[in-house]
């Protein structure tokens, strides 16, 4: 292995690990957020309510999560890329 793959490697185990840590917060948060909200819709129609289909803080809330969560989870991918060229590069 050359110095070049070790580089692309070790750059690639990094990323893996920033986006790993980048995208498990928002994501945790986004599914709890997630799942007090089907909790309220299915109260509402237990109760016989109708939801309103604006936008809400918590609605809100979760696109930010996910956003959050997709860019450390394209950060990661990014890793494992660069990973598996390192490993093919001879």
């Amino acid at each position: 292995m050359g110095l070049l793959n070790l580089g692309l490697i070790a750059l690639g185990v990094a990323l893996i690990a920033v986006g790993y840590l980048r995208a498990k917060g928002p994501y945790q948060r986004y599914m709890a957020l997630r799942e007090q909200d089907a909790n309220v819709g299915r109260y509402e129609a237990w109760r016989g309510g109708r939801r309103p289909d604006g936008k809400t803080g918590a609605s809100v809330a979760m696109q930010l999560f996910r956003r959050q969560a997709q860019v450390g989870g394209a950060i990661l991918i990014a890793g494992v890329v660069l990973v598996f060229v390192g490993f093919a590069i001879r």
